[in-house]
C-alpha cells in the first residue's frame, strides 16, 4: 500500500471537525485503531519521519510559510510522547516547542494572546504548543476563579466572554493564516478509564513518579466539565482555514502515526521548492568554485 493509501485508510474525515458543526465527544472512538497493528504503525511513522525531515528542510530554505502545531488533551493523553516521537527527526534548527504553563505575573498583565503571539515560529520553522490559548476557554471556564488574576474590565467578564474568546480565537487564526503561518490543532482523545489506568502507572512505577501530581486526580473529577469545555469550543473554533482533528488516544502507537500522517500530508501540499539563484549569483558560484579548486 502506498502512504497516501495508508492515510486514506485511517479514514482521516472520521477525526476532523468540521467547521460549523456541533461536536459530541462520545461520536468519535477513543480506541480506533482502524484495523492497524502495532508493527504496521511504528514502520508508517519513521517514513512519515523521514518524509517531513525532507519537506522541512525545504520549508527552512524556502523562508516562506511556517507551520504551527497545537496540541491539547486531557492530563496523560500523550502530548509529550507524542511531540518527542513525531518530531524526532526534525532538525531542532527548524524546530520550536513550547509548553504553556500557569501564566507569569508579567504574562497577566497583557492580553491572553500575548504569550502566544511571542513565541509563534518564525518562517520556515515549525512551531509545537504544548498546550496553548485555548486554555483560556478551557482550563478558565472550568475553574472561573482564575479570571480574577486576569484583571479584566467589569463589562468583559460577562455571559459573553467565551463566545467573544472563540471569535477572538478565529480571528488571531485567520491573520496567522493569512500571513503564511499555518495552523493545525489536535485535540489527543483519552477515555476516562484509559487516563485511570496511565494515572496509576505513573503512581505504581518510581520512574514515572515524577510525572504525577495530586492536583492530577483532584483535575480528574471535574472530568465531565473539561469534556464540555471542549466540545464547546471545538465546535466553535474548527475552521476551514484552522480545523480541529480528534486523533484517538487510548493506543498511543496509533495517535502518534496518526498525527505524523497529517503533518507530513499538511508539508507535502504545500508549493514547497529551494530557492532559486539568479544568474549572476551562479556566476559567482563557479567563480568561488575556480578558486576552491585552484587550492593547492
Amino acid at each position: 500500500m502506498d502512504y497516501d493509501s495508508f492515510l486514506e485508510a485511517l479514514n482521516p474525515d472520521a477525526m476532523l471537525v468540521k467547521p460549523g458543526s456541533k461536536v459530541n465527544l462520545k461520536d468519535f472512538d477513543s480506541g480506533f485503531t482502524g484495523g492497524f497493528n502495532k508493527k504496521a504503525a511504528k514502520k508508517n511513522l519513521q517514513h512519515c519521519i523521514g518524509e517531513m525531515a525532507s519537506c522541512q528542510n525545504v520549508l527552512y530554505a524556502q523562508n516562506t510559510y511556517a507551520l504551527l502545531l497545537i496540541f491539547q488533551a486531557m492530563d496523560a493523553a500523550g502530548k509529550d510522547s507524542t511531540i518527542k516521537h513525531v518530531m524526532s527527526g526534525i532538525n531542532p534548527q527548524g524546530c520550536h516547542v513550547v509548553s504553556f504553563k500557569q501564566p507569569s505575573s508579567e504574562e497577566l498583565d497583557h492580553d491572553y494572546l500575548w504569550r502566544a503571539s511571542k513565541a509563534l515560529p518564525e518562517r520556515g520553522k515549525i512551531g509545537v504548543f504544548n498546550r496553548s490559548y485555548y486554555e483560556e476557554v478551557l482550563i478558565v471556564r472550568v475553574h472561573p476563579e482564575i479570571l480574577n488574576n486576569q484583571q479584566l474590565p467589569d463589562n468583559v467578564r460577562g455571559k459573553h466572554l467565551w463566545q467573544q474568546r472563540f471569535e477572538d480565537i478565529n480571528n488571531f487564526e485567520k491573520y496567522l493564516t493569512n500571513n503564511g503561518i499555518l495552523v493545525m490543532k489536535f485535540f489527543l482523545n483519552v477515555s476516562k478509564e484509559e487516563q485511570k489506568q496511565r494515572f496509576l502507572k505513573r503512581i505504581n512505577r518510581p520512574d514515572k513518579n515524577w510525572k504525577f501530581s495530586v492536583s492530577d486526580a483532584e483535575e480528574r473529577s471535574h472530568w465531565d466539565d473539561y469534556q464540555a469545555a471542549y466540545e464547546d469550543a471545538l465546535t466553535h473554533t474548527s475552521t476551514d482555514w484552522a480545523p480541529w482533528y480528534v486523533i484517538p488516544a487510548d493506543h498511543k502507537w496509533f495517535m502518534r502515526m496518526t498525527v505524523a500522517n497529517f503533518i507530513r500530508q499538511k508539508l507535502k501540499s504545500l508549493d514547497l521548492a529551494y530557492p532559486e539563484l539568479e544568474e549572476h549569483h551562479l556566476e559567482r558560484l563557479q567563480e568561488a568554485k575556480i578558486i576552491l579548486e585552484s587550492e593547492e
